[in-house]
């Protein structure tokens, strides 16, 4: 028998055991609003529920916290502006086409309602449409988390979306909770420290509630085993694209990149504030690696497919060996490629020892032009600029 299979993956609500009391605030956090939330079931927005998020979240802003939004609701928010077009009869209800233009009538709504609340509370939001394979594209990935931490280091809330005009494998009915799976996605990408899922639903039971009254709140899940599966509702509505089961995938994603997952309901009062200072509200997924040591096992599965590699002097090897600095363009001395921006690349020092792994910001022949060069004059140099760092700390795993 294995060691896991002595320990229950999961606690009831009525658990003793709470394993959310030594969790630090986090620092960026990227939180969910479902369609049923931000609609409350119905064809037009809950400005009220809306506000009240709004509320929250500039409270953790101001206590220092980075947010990031991923928002449903674009196609429900649709149906109230296409009601008022003269052409209406002419989409067909139930075609992607018709979906598809009320993600495109809806989409402006919802975005100026986040807009004008937030202007209440003196902070900017900021849009963005994404799909998954934006964050599976090297580039595409590399050039979203920048964008997102340029918005971020300005005070800004990006509020992200799937794209559902050009994305339509969520219209179609063929994949449900794209924007759950799209919000484990982008909280590994920007690094966040937690995941909050907010809807209609407070949470992971061990059945369905709406059937069996003895149900209970799931508070905690370090596994998703078969049991935790089957505990799993799939889509009850025709308003949300997604179910339990689609949040179950969220939560693989997070905990697999070391981050922890809430599923909550958004009518909790102070939830998002709540939740971040540690309280014990809804199911938590926790991860059983941390992020660091997820985000450096993925670079190490690379230590025999890296593309290239780059030779540093003794100072900088000194730096990112012992000090936990990232390689600047000064240190390095010579690049052998050919590599491309977010490649996997090896970084040895002169003799060909090697110092680790890492995620280049740069191509070799854009390395290869600014080696020994301070970063500053990166943006003279090449004409634009990914930063100082030729591989930034973050993004480097040693042996």
């Amino acid at each position: 028998m294995r060691d896991n299979e002595l320990i229950p993956s999961y606690n009831t609500a009525d658990s003793e055991h709470d394993q959310t009391k030594d969790m630090h605030q986090p620092q960026r956090i990227v939180i969910k609003l479902g369609t049923n939330l931000l609609t409350g079931g119905k064809n037009s927005l809950d400005l009220k529920t809306i506000e009240d998020i709004i509320k929250q979240i500039a409270s953790m802003k101001k206590s220092g916290v980075d947010v990031l939004i991923v928002s449903s609701g674009a196609v429900a928010a649709g149906q109230d502006p296409l009601s008022r077009t003269p052409g209406k009869d002419k989409l067909q209800r139930g075609t992607i086409a018709y979906r598809q233009a009320l993600a495109a009538l809806g989409q402006p709504q919802l975005m100026m309602a986040f807009e004008q609340l937030a202007a209440k509370h003196d902070f900017e939001v900021a849009q963005a449409l994404i799909s998954r394979g934006d964050l599976q594209s090297r580039s595409r990935y590399l050039n979203i988390r920048n964008t997102l931490d340029a918005l971020l280091a300005v005070g800004a809330v990006p509020i992200l979306n799937e794209n559902d005009v050009v994305a339509v494998e969520e219209l179609t009915g063929d994949v449900y909770g794209d924007n759950d799976r799209l919000s484990a996605m982008l909280a590994n990408t920007v690094d966040a420290d937690l995941l909050i899922l907010l809807g209609e639903i407070d949470g992971l039971h061990t059945t369905d509630p709406k059937i069996d009254p003895d149900s209970k709140l799931i508070d905690h899940v370090t596994e998703i085993t078969d049991d935790i599966q089957q505990s799993a509702l799939g889509p009850s509505d025709q308003q949300g694209s997604g179910g339990m089961t689609s949040k179950l995938e969220a939560a693989r994603i997070s905990m697999d990149s070391g981050i922890p997952m809430i599923i909550a309901s958004g009518h909790v009062k102070n939830v998002i504030e709540s939740i971040c200072n540690g309280e014990s509200i809804g199911t938590r997924f926790i991860p059983t690696v941390s992020r660091r040591e997820s985000r450096k096992r993925w670079i190490l599965t690379g230590r025999s497919e890296h593309r290239g590699s780059i030779s540093v002097d003794s100072g900088a090897a000194n730096a990112v060996r012992n000090q936990g600095h990232s390689l600047l363009p000064i240190g390095v001395v010579s690049v052998k490629g050919p590599f491309k921006r977010g490649d996997i690349i090896e970084v040895t020092e002169r003799d060909g020892t090697t110092i680790g792994w890492g995620i280049t910001s740069y191509d070799s022949d854009e390395v290869e032009l600014i080696k020994g060069n301070n970063s500053k004059s990166l943006p003279t140099l090449l004409g634009h600029y990914y930063g100082a760092e030729v591989v930034h700390r973050n993004n480097m795993a040693l042996p």
